[in-house]
């Protein structure tokens, strides 16, 4: 037997052609293999589940647009078929014939969901309803309700039409953006009241969460709040996480019972980056609130453990605090002073905050250190850490901090600063993708770390380092914001975080 492997390019966007409706006909049975494109009379295609076609339960189709489907529909398995439109609006009637045959069973009802112009709902004889939503976030919000409803709910169609009525009439959206500039000195968000800069991320998830619950939802008896965030043209996965973590927080906190979902939106009429958050109460008898988390070790414990682990008495290591600290001071003063330039890259091929996000961080690690005792280095960097999480946002901020972690605990068990690095290098690579030639901080980080702990040479280490940043110019991005720009963009210039890290690691180089 023998193995052919062949290397896999990207698609050119011109290839793809994705805002053409039809292309998707060819493209969605490869993405589900149960799919199946079936012409109708009109000339249109629906793209039918033969899985989901039949059976019981009242069946969901969604009606889309080419180029501009969300993540919500691709993976939502209660979805029985697809129907994509073109630039010309197809009439509800046109739609339910097409739908019947297509294929799709009506045993039980069909439910229609449709990105429209305005809210609406209309049955009809044939057991099909068809609502219509103002946008995608909430047209993914009412395909999750659907897919989510109790069994009961989603096996009857006068059930199904009461839980719609009710998104159509509770339901309420708010929308926020990323901005480049900062507001009184924090990070921005454009929300629909205005600028408003925020210390932390959990500040203006709950501005939004409060704007969207104003008023009174008291009179609705006992009801499950269905939550739906969609993030807008690619969060990263940790800020999805985050906020994710603090809606929840928010709703625990206020002791309400919820079903959260997400999905994701392009919108190709603006490249902000942002997030939509959807909010519905519905009755108790169509909706299950999810599970809460379990409750963690307490920050005072988990400390109180951390100290232990990392008394001087255990460190194998010694720390002369005078030279740890004089390398601490040079490398951040050397982040301070490159944040210009790597603004003025991340300006070009990101969002233009990693220059700030450094420096930021930078100035956070030169107060905190100034009033510590550096001979007890494994013991400083655990509580850095806990004050970086606070004052050092973006995605960033979120590795360095994963990392700075797991090098406090490699201090105090290592024999060697190499070794340390090395470890805590691994523990990283946990929780992120990227890896080598995806075009981030990893190409300048990861061959430092190798080489440094293969020669213990840290001259060679920079060296490597370099040579990976470099390498970040000619570089398709794979991760992050840069992933959406024509790579003709990207092209000459290194990537931020990359170039960032490098400056750090000179300067700290130089003792």
């Amino acid at each position: 037997m023998s193995i052919i492997v062949e290397q896999t390019l990207p698609f050119p966007r011109q290839s793809l052609n994705l805002r053409n409706p039809s292309r998707w006909n060819s493209l969605f049975p490869l993405l589900r293999s149960s799919m199946k494109a079936i012409p109708i009379p009109s000339g249109a295609t629906v793209l039918v589940d033969e899985t989901l076609a039949q059976g019981p339960k009242v069946k969901v189709v969604a009606v889309g647009r080419g180029g501009q489907i969300s993540s919500q529909v691709l993976k939502e398995k209660s979805v029985a078929a697809i129907m994509l439109e073109g630039d010309s609006w197809t009439k509800a009637d046109e739609l339910v014939c097409g739908i019947l045959a297509a294929g799709v069973q009506r045993e039980n009802g069909i439910v229609v969901v449709r990105r429209g112009r305005q809210r609406g709902l209309e049955g009809n004889e044939m057991k099909v309803v068809v609502v219509e939503t103002e946008d995608e976030v909430m047209q993914d919000h009412v395909l999750h309700l659907l897919g989510c409803a109790t069994d009961s709910c989603r096996a009857s169609l006068p059930q199904m039409m009461e839980l719609l009525r009710q998104v159509l009439d509770r339901s309420r959206t708010v929308y926020s953006s990323f901005c480049h500039e900062k507001e009184d000195g924090h990070p921005a968000m454009l929300h629909g009241d205005g600028v408003q800069g925020f210390e932390k991320a959990r500040h203006a998830v709950e501005c939004d969460l409060k704007n969207a619950m104003k008023g009174s939802w008291s009179t609705f008896g006992e009801v499950v709040y269905s939550v739906h965030f969609s993030d807008v043209n690619g969060l990263s996965q940790l800020e999805n996480y985050i906020v994710a973590g603090e809606i929840a927080r928010y709703l625990e906190s206020q002791n309400i019972a919820y079903s959260l979902s997400h999905s994701t939106v392009l919108n190709h009429a603006e490249a902000a980056r942002g997030f939509s958050i959807s909010i519905c109460p519905i009755s108790s008898q169509f909706l299950t609130a999810q599970p809460r988390p379990q409750t963690h070790q307490s920050a005072a414990q988990a400390d109180e453990n951390l100290s232990r682990k990392l008394s001087p008495i255990t460190a194998k290591m010694s720390f002369d605090d005078a030279q740890v600290r004089q390398r601490i001071q040079n490398g951040c003063e050397a982040v301070i002073k490159a944040e210009p330039l790597i603004t003025e890259y991340d300006t070009i091929v990101g969002d233009g905050d990693c220059g700030y996000t450094l420096r930021d961080g930078a100035k956070q690690v030169l107060s905190f250190i100034a009033d510590q005792d550096l001979s007890r280095l494994p013991e400083t960097v655990a509580a850095l850490v806990h004050d970086l999480e606070v004052n050092m946002g973006g995605t960033s901020g979120a590795l360095y901090c994963i990392y700075l972690t797991a090098l406090a605990g490699a201090l105090a068990t290592e024999t060697s600063m190499a070794r340390a690095l090395h470890v805590a290098l691994n523990q990283l690579l946990k929780y992120t993708r990227a890896r080598l030639g995806d075009r981030t901080m990893m190409d300048a980080l990861i061959p430092f770390v190798h080489v440094f702990e293969t020669t213990g040479n840290v001259d060679q280490a920079i060296a490597e380092a370099k040579k990976g940043v470099e390498g970040t110019k000619t570089m398709e991005a794979k991760l992050g914001r840069s992933t959406y720009l024509d790579e003709s963009s990207t092209q000459g210039v290194p990537d931020p975080g990359a170039y960032g890290l490098l400056v750090l690691l000179q300067g700290i180089a130089k003792g």
